[in-house]
């Protein structure tokens, strides 16, 4: 099925939240809102992401996406065997036991690329970086629009090198990991709305806006600065589809502010301040996968016990201004509130 994301019915497209938070009933129910879904398939094997596919079949007969993780070079095992050593004591307060050998990780990349070139699916998206110009040529040889994540016009440009249909364009305001295409990149501070203009300076592609968008004015704001749709994360964490925890839904308006951390994956991430960021965020290696996998003991015993002050609780800015309610809902009251 062909897509135009400048042809959407309601120009809203649902990002994809690796970890859980984005489930596929979240999917269909934006697709029934009109926009685009996602699948997150970060951090699931292959087999997980066909499996999600499947579901998301049934349950639409609109086009859909999945977002791939590109994978990433091993990062020094010195800076993160010191993070350890900060984590240890962190670690054996709580009761668990950190890795202590982190082996390489290309979160089954080569498989679902795979599998989406056995059985295509109508949009595929990139965070972390770019396919090669091979890699791109086949998927696009298949029948699938495929987008990259940026959040520079540099990185822009090196999306429609290898072939990108279309850019999310990601501003300093999103939730969850900022899409730096390496690791150890400074995540860039220029606002969404100038950054789409920086963007546009140098691409002719579709652009989509993300990073901070809670209410109807910032969705208008961003579709008048060029945007042809918007993507949404924290504005669909407390609806009825995500998959969120419940402390993390909480967490949403009970916690006053967001902030940039490497402290829990060792990528720059936009999460709710919390004790944790404070205390470790500042020692943190620019180490992706690796510090994910480091932590993740300590982040799966804090979700546990429901310790906001440990866990990871991934937000964009306007992360009060999130909904309760159907997915279907939001998107709809959004839209109608960003129309006037």
């Amino acid at each position: 099925m062909a897509v135009r994301l400048d042809e959407l019915a309601v120009p809203v497209i649902g990002a994809p939240m690796a970890g859980g938070a984005s489930t596929p009933e979240l999917a269909a129910a934006v697709n029934r809102a009109g926009g685009l879904g996602f699948l997150a398939a970060g951090y699931k094997s292959a087999t997980g992401m066909a499996e999600q596919i499947a579901v998301v079949r049934k349950s639409t007969d609109r086009p859909y996406g999945v977002n791939l993780f590109v994978p990433a070079p091993p990062a020094d095992p010195a800076a993160v065997a010191a993070y350890r050593e900060r984590l240890r004591p962190e670690a054996e307060r709580w009761g668990v036991a950190l890795p202590e050998e982190i082996g390489p990780d290309r979160d089954d990349w080569e498989a679902k690329l795979a599998v989406l070139l056995a059985d295509p699916v109508p949009v595929v998206s990139y965070t972390f970086g770019l396919p090669t110009a091979e890699e791109s040529a086949a998927l696009r040889a298949a029948g699938t629009l495929q987008v990259g994540t940026v959040t520079t016009p540099e990185e822009a440009r090196a999306a429609q090198a290898v072939g990108m249909d279309a850019l999310c364009v990601q501003g300093p305001e999103a939730g969850g990991h900022r899409g730096t295409h390496r690791a150890a990149d400074a995540a860039g501070e220029l606002p969404l709305l100038e950054l789409l203009a920086a963007v546009r300076a140098v691409t002719p592609l579709p652009l989509v806006a993300a990073g901070g968008l809670g209410d109807g004015a910032a969705i208008a704001a961003a579709l008048r600065a060029g945007a042809v749709a918007v993507q949404l994360g924290t504005a669909l964490l407390r609806s009825d589809e995500s998959g969120a925890s419940a402390a993390h839904r909480a967490a949403l308006t009970e916690l006053p502010e967001t902030v940039v951390t490497r402290a829990f994956t060792g990528r720059p991430a936009r999460g709710l301040r919390n004790a944790f960021i404070d205390r470790h965020g500042p020692y943190a290696p620019p180490a992706y996968p690796e510090v994910h996998h480091l932590t993740a003991p300590l982040r799966a015993a804090a979700t546990r016990r429901a310790d906001t002050d440990a866990m990871h609780l991934w937000a964009g800015t306007a992360h009060r201004l999130a909904r309760t309610g159907p997915a279907e809902d939001i998107v709809a009251q959004l839209w109608r509130s960003a129309r006037g």
